[in-house]
């Protein structure tokens, strides 16, 4: 395998697998913690995230990742592990899709949100609904791109 396969292979497998680490963190530590508390404290908590979370390191993970994980479909064609990673694109732009078509626009409107507890109910259970959506998305992506890299290995 040439080194530009096995960079972006590595780039690929790194930058899913934070992305989904990051949707999956929100899963099962972050809303169920945010849960516990009443809604000011939920509302104001997310704005200031979604304030904090567009930066530069963010975003280059994020959309970086597809760019890595897309490009790895070209280099590594050939290989075995093409349809791992033709998978892996896919489902990370899906992932990538949820994010733009469910959370962000809840997002924005809470953003916006004057009354905590209306904004709470609009929220809270659409949100949780739409992360554990991507985090599924973009682990199965990084399994994707591991478990290519395992068969590719033994070919």
């Amino acid at each position: 395998m040439t080194a530009l396969r096995q960079t972006v292979l590595v780039l690929g497998v790194t930058s899913s697998g934070l992305i989904a680490g990051l949707f999956c963190a929100f899963a099962y530590a972050v809303m169920p913690g945010l849960h516990r508390t009443d809604a000011r404290t939920l509302v104001s908590a997310m704005q200031k995230i979604n304030l904090a979370i567009v930066n530069p390191v963010f975003l280059l993970l994020f959309f970086g990742g597809l760019v890595v994980t897309a490009s790895a479909t070209w280099v590594c064609r050939h290989d075995a592990i093409a349809p791992w990673a033709i998978a892996a694109a896919v489902l990370y732009l899906l992932g990538l899709i949820v994010t733009v078509a469910g959370n962000i626009p809840l997002n924005d409107r809470l953003a916006i949100a004057t009354d905590p507890d209306t904004a709470r109910t609009a929220f809270e259970t659409a949100w949780v609904r739409w992360n554990l959506v991507r985090a599924i998305l973009h682990t199965a992506a990084f399994t994707a791109l591991a478990a290519g890299l395992v068969v590719s290995s033994n070919a």
